[in-house]
């Protein structure tokens, strides 16, 4: 296929990268030009916004309700999108933007398709993701070719977008709920004076098994949170969006609240540009051991 990818981060760049190895045209723009220099190099077309959504299928990959927003609903580039065009996001945004994105493309004569997925970058390189999608089914077949590059299993939740989206920022909430938990035993072990790494060895090795428990555990353990797979500040932004999709809902989620302070508190001592399991120093924090 030739296809337009909007957004060339960490994930977005190995998803775009895996679409070239397989064959398809891929038409890429990102806000800072030194990653779409990096995948032409791997066979990419350099083009504009407006240029991607041209070919008719169109992935994205932002960072946030925002960058969509800005990028992606501006009237002059729906405007000026072929009649029937498919925008896929798969990206993790809130269920108002999901619902609002509907609306916009539906009254420019455009289709949107929500495809969040679950994984990390070194999943992304393997195209070992899971993918959620939801929307018009017709418009799922006709992309599942490209799911099937990205993913090792596509789930559909639903007809309409935001469920994808409910699903992904609910993942998301208990990947963090698993991580916060993890850090604050790992804090006690410590402070008992054994080894946090042990300790997590111990239990992955059977009773917590998987990459959430096996992969954050072992940063956590070892308070090494290289490689940075996804940013502290993009976790914040998770468990404010499950907080907010609860209150929508009339449904409390205790938990969230810990996660949130937790959260800024690592952003306020400076772990910005750490992965979000760095989140284990707020527990240490607080237990005196940092």
């Amino acid at each position: 296929m030739k296809i337009g990818f909007i957004g060339l981060g960490g994930m977005g760049s190995a998803m775009a990268r895996n679409l070239i190895d397989a064959g398809h045209t891929v038409l890429a723009w990102n806000r800072s030009p030194d990653p779409v220099t990096e995948l032409a190099a791997a066979g990419a077309v350099p083009a504009s916004i407006s240029e991607a959504f041209a070919t008719g299928i169109v992935l994205s990959m932002l960072a946030d309700d925002q960058a969509v927003t800005d990028r992606l609903l501006d009237p002059r580039v729906l405007t000026a999108a072929p009649a029937g065009a498919l925008h896929v996001n798969m990206a993790t945004v809130s269920t108002a933007l999901a619902i609002q994105a509907r609306r916009e493309h539906a009254e420019h004569g455009l289709r949107y398709l929500a495809a969040p997925v679950f994984g990390r970058t070194d999943a992304a390189r393997a195209g070992n993701l899971t993918i959620v999608t939801s929307g018009d089914p017709d418009a799922i077949a006709e992309v599942q070719p490209l799911f099937d590059v990205l993913g090792r299993r596509t789930w559909t939740v639903g007809d309409a977008p935001e469920h994808a989206n409910l699903v992904k920022i609910l993942g998301n909430y208990l990947i963090a709920c698993s991580i916060e938990a993890m850090a604050e035993a790992s804090a006690v072990i410590e402070a008992g004076g054994m080894n946090p790494a042990t300790f997590i060895e111990v239990l992955t090795d059977n009773l917590f098994t998987g990459p959430v428990f096996t992969g954050y555990g072992r940063m956590i353990g070892n308070r090494d949170y290289e490689p940075v797979n996804f940013r502290l500040p993009l976790g914040l932004k998770d468990v404010q969006l499950a907080l907010a999709s609860g209150l929508e809902r009339n449904v409390p989620l205790p938990f969230g609240g810990v996660l949130r302070d937790a959260f800024v508190d690592a952003l306020a001592h400076g772990q910005t540009d750490q992965d979000w399991a760095a989140v284990t120093e707020t527990a240490r924090r607080r237990a005196g051991l940092a």
